[in-house]
């Protein structure tokens, strides 16, 4: 295999491999701002006092809202 020491491996049928879901809010929240990412997913974590920590929390333990993120952060930071 010829790929450069440390890089990444590549999963075709998991494009988030090796990403955590605190890199996917914190790349999300640097490119678009909280403002936004609660206009595009209307929850209490985005609007009110948010954090990445309380983001995480939630979005740990709501399968639909974490699924909404991940979705986001493939169709405008991975694919771009």
């Amino acid at each position: 295999m010829n790929r450069h020491p440390g890089a990444p491996i590549s999963h075709p049928r998991d494009p988030l491999h090796g990403i955590t879901l605190e890199t996917i809010v914190s790349q999300l929240v640097e490119r678009y701002g909280w403002a936004e990412m609660g206009r595009r997913i209307p929850v209490r974590c985005f609007l009110h006092d948010p954090s990445v920590k309380s983001s995480l929390t939630f979005l740990r333990k709501t399968p639909w809202a974490r699924k909404r993120v991940e979705g986001w952060f493939i169709a405008k930071i991975l694919k771009k």
